[in-house]
């Protein structure tokens, strides 16, 4: 160990600037090196040296990556790759309380105990190792350096809830890929920074965050070594990992170490856990907001001075002990490992008969190991590797080289291959990087960083769209800076805000696209009522001012213009008086949207007029008195039934009818059928859809209406179904099946054509029967037992119709009077309601006369002639 005229030891906590300071320091001398523990810092550092001394003069260090101009005075470089035979002006080494690593210590310990620049020296790290330099550099001046801002904890919170410009540490590549997916989810995206990137995507990823274009950053513990971000708060995703040996928790130092990356210069900074790690221990707080940590006491050391005339002596070198107590011979080295598996190979022993082999096979031991994998699978690598070196050429061959990179090549594959891909391309970047080891250096050095370019642009690509939703990401930061939105409306309702496709109008509703999450969907909507309202006023104007041609009402309710949802049905007032609800609108202006919903109600009661004129007409007659006595009872029966009513249920009432009133009410359309007192006109589909649809609305029950499909003539009737459904399409429910009014006078007319062609008791059950139906002879049993007969004769096959017979059946007691129809306010029948039944018109006394045959039950009264056509009631 050499004194030089400075010795300076830089001590303190993250933020006090002792990087920038060791730069200056280096800049402000004729010639300089630093070493730092990253890649990528050294990366970072070189740009910034460029941008003052120029490319000319400024070198760039690493295993992987060399770039030397001849008039370089300023060498920027990895730990690992400082050139221990260069004289220059300033030496610094940063972080060197990394000399404890138990994998690379020994490399710091060295470049602390043995490099020194000509003028200046510097050693800068944290606190904890200060005990150790003063014993074992004990010439260094000590200067601490305080932090610049305020660390403080935070305490724990939820990834979905931690603030913008966080950084989420977490401590392998598939847990930060996770939580980086969930980001993306929740808030847009997140860029991602791992020690295994190559600088150019870590550089692109960062430039991502940086430029505010996302908020968050996902990282490993890279971050911890002087990456230089914008970081405010940063939370712990986990707190243990894998360190190579063993998985094991973070030491409080290391906690601090990367905590401190929130916070940058003056700005303060919080720290604190997220996803399922416990809250810290509060001596682990208090160390962490006051940067104090137990200090070192040992430090990893591998003697330098190594024999390199057999393997044996190489051995007996790298295991000497330590001359200081305080510095512990590293155990189980990578390079170390890889010497002990070749050794054991005859070959390489043979390679290793001279002290020049003996080199050249510990330089092949000592390439990295980037691709992270076994110790034997390495090995192999290196043994091919050694075969070309130690070959009569002494080279490695410029095909196996092609070969390797040609192979590599290649941007297709996801995030991990990529990342695997370029893992190898670094392997073979360190090689040609040795610039005696291949034919052609310089080629193979351009060829692989041109390899590494094009994976490296791949994988950012790649990371971006797997982890970044640009979309979301625009929207959030327009709506942060509170600017105006570009937004537009395509002619097809296809909406785009500042240039990126959201969504859809359909109707007045926004309909967002459903590819992001939670966050998006409020993003989008917030973007949406800043940009759409102009857009929705607009289409609420032209709803206001819509032709009646242009609106239509759907099966389920739903109102629609030109076949895009407007508006749907709701309870209201009453039947005839249903309300509407716009669906969606809420962007436009009230008053835009009141106009709207009258004049969708105004069209609602138009198709109620149009469609259910009988119904209406019905009413207006009892209203103005065109229907007296008991028409006018049955008139309102029949409009709160919903049109359709069982004869026997008004039995009564029929018969008590006069000729006047049975006149009054053929004439507004009602048929007095066999079975049935129905309106004709309202079992036309249109009218029967309607009328089905405002008795579900008005229930609001949610069960569907009762539609039957065209054509079908009877369908099985439904388990709890109200018979008003039935009757609103021109049903009436006959046991097991509900059959279409018109469907059951056809059956009459067949039961009354039997009693009067065949002299048998009863009538027949004919094949005809279930034909007209188009029901199963069961069904037709069911049919004919709800309305009144009962079966009297079987026949001889109980699967067929032929031989059974049936008649009336005989009543023991008198119908039960109906239950009372609840009755609407507003109804000119309301009157009526209150009063009872009307008593029959008593009987005429007569004398008993001889029995004759049984009628059909409540058998019509013969209609008188009516000219062809009339359809009407009789």
């Amino acid at each position: 160990m050499s004194a030089y005229s400075e010795l300076t030891a830089v001590l303190g906590p993250t933020n006090t600037g002792k990087t920038h300071l060791a730069v200056e320091r280096m800049l402000a001398r004729s010639s300089g090196m630093i070493g730092l523990p990253l890649r990528l810092l050294a990366r970072e550092i070189y740009d910034r040296v460029v941008k003052v001394k120029g490319r000319n003069a400024a070198a760039l260090i690493t295993g992987e990556e060399k770039i030397a101009p001849p008039s370089a005075r300023y060498f920027i470089c990895t730990v690992e790759s400082m050139p221990l035979d260069m004289r220059v002006a300033f030496v610094a080494v940063d972080e060197v309380q990394l000399a404890a690593d138990p994998d690379r210590g020994h490399v710091f310990t060295d470049r602390m105990l043995n490099l020194r620049g000509t003028e200046e020296t510097m050693l800068l790290g944290a606190s904890t190792v200060e005990g150790l330099i003063r014993r074992l550099v004990p010439d260094a001046d000590i200067l601490q350096r305080e932090r610049f801002s305020t660390l403080r904890y935070a305490g724990p919170t939820k990834i979905t809830k931690l603030p913008r410009r966080s950084a989420i540490v977490a401590f392998s590549a598939e847990s930060v890929y996770a939580i980086a997916e969930l980001l993306r989810r929740q808030r847009g995206g997140a860029a991602v920074v791992l020690g295994a990137l190559s600088p150019r995507t870590r550089n692109a990823q960062v430039a991502l965050y940086q430029s505010g274009e996302v908020d968050y950053l996902v990282a490993t513990d890279a971050i911890g070594m002087g990456l230089n971000m914008d970081v405010d708060h940063v939370a712990f995703a986990e707190i243990n990992k894998f360190d190579g040996h063993r998985r094991r928790a973070l030491t409080p130092a290391e906690l601090g170490q990367i905590a401190g990356r929130a916070g940058r210069f003056r700005d303060d900074g919080t720290f604190g856990e997220t996803a399922d790690v416990r809250p810290l221990e509060g001596e682990v707080v208090e160390a962490l907001e006051n940067h104090e940590f137990a200090r070192l006491d040992k430090l990893q050391w591998r003697n330098n001075d190594l024999d390199l005339r057999s393997l044996d002596t190489l051995y007996k070198s790298l295991r000497r002990r330590s001359p200081d107590p305080a510095l512990e011979r590293v155990r189980g080295a990578e390079d170390e490992r890889v010497l002990e598996v070749l050794a054991s190979d005859e070959a390489v022993r043979r390679y290793a008969a001279t002290p020049h082999g003996v080199s050249m096979v510990w330089d092949a031991c000592r390439i990295p190991d980037f691709r992270k994998i076994t110790i034997d699978a390495h090995a192999r690598l290196v043994r091919q590797i050694l075969d070309h070196l130690m070959s009569p050429n002494g080279r490695i061959p410029s095909d196996y080289m092609a070969g390797h990179l040609d192979r590599l090549d290649r941007i297709d594959g996801d995030v991990a291959l990529l990342s695997q891909r370029l893992a190898h391309v670094r392997t073979w970047a360190y090689v040609s990087h040795r610039g005696d080891w291949t034919e052609d250096a310089h080629l193979w050095r351009d060829r692989a960083r041109e390899v590494e370019d094009r994976l490296s642009d791949a994988l950012h690509e790649c990371l971006t769209q797997r982890f970044v939703d640009r979309r979301t990401s625009a929207l959030i930061r327009g709506l942060r800076e509170d600017r105006e939105l570009l937004a537009g409306v395509t002619s097809d309702g296809r909406v785009s805000v500042e240039g990126h496709d959201v969504g859809h109008l359909e109707g007045l509703r926004f309909v967002p696209d459903i590819s992001g999450a939670a966050l998006e969907a409020r993003a989008l909507r917030q973007a949406a009522e800043r940009a759409l309202r102009p857009e929705v006023n607009r289409r609420l104007g032209r709803l206001t001012k819509a032709e009646t041609e242009t609106l239509t009402i759907a099966a389920d309710g739903r109102i629609q213009q030109d076949e895009q949802d407007v508006a749907v049905l709701a309870a209201g007032d009453s039947l005839m008086k249903p309300g509407v609800t716009l669906t969606g609108g809420e962007l436009g202006a009230q008053e835009a949207r009141e106009r709207a919903i009258k004049r969708i109600d105004a069209f609602v009661q138009g198709e109620i007029t149009t469609r259910l004129a009988p119904l209406l007409a019905l009413r207006a007659a009892a209203a103005d008195g065109k229907l007296t006595g008991m028409a006018r009872g049955i008139a309102h029966r029949l409009e709160e039934a919903g049109g359709c009513i069982a004869r026997r249920d008004v039995l009564t009432e029929i018969r008590a009818l006069s000729p006047v009133e049975r006149r009054q009410l053929r004439s507004l359309g009602v048929r007095l059928g066999e079975h049935v007192i129905f309106l004709p006109a309202l079992t036309k589909p249109a009218a029967a859809g309607l009328a089905s649809l405002l008795r579900a609305t008005m229930r609001g029950d949610g069960q569907p209406p009762f539609r039957p499909a065209p054509g079908l003539v009877t369908v099985p009737a439904e388990e709890g179904r109200e018979a008003g459904d039935y009757a609103a399409t021109g049903f009436h429910r006959c046991g097991p099946l509900a059959v279409r009014v018109d469907m059951l006078e056809r059956l009459a007319d067949l039961i009354r054509d039997g009693r009067t062609l065949d002299d048998g008791p009863g009538f027949a059950m004919t094949a005809d029967m279930t034909s007209i139906l188009g029901c199963s002879v069961a069904d037709l049993r069911g049919v004919l037992n709800a309305l009144g007969y009962r079966r009297i004769q079987t026949g001889p096959d109980p699967e067929k119709a032929e031989g059974e017979r049936w008649d009336v059946r005989k009543r023991k007691h008198r119908a039960p009077a109906p239950e009372p129809v609840k009755v609407d306010p507003d109804s000119p029948f309301a009157a009526l309601a209150a009063l009872a039944t009307p008593a029959a018109r008593p009987a005429k006394t007569k004398p008993r006369r001889a029995r004759r045959k049984p009628r059909t039950p409540n058998r019509a009264e013969s209609p008188p002639k009516t000219k062809p056509g009339d359809t009407s009631a009789t």
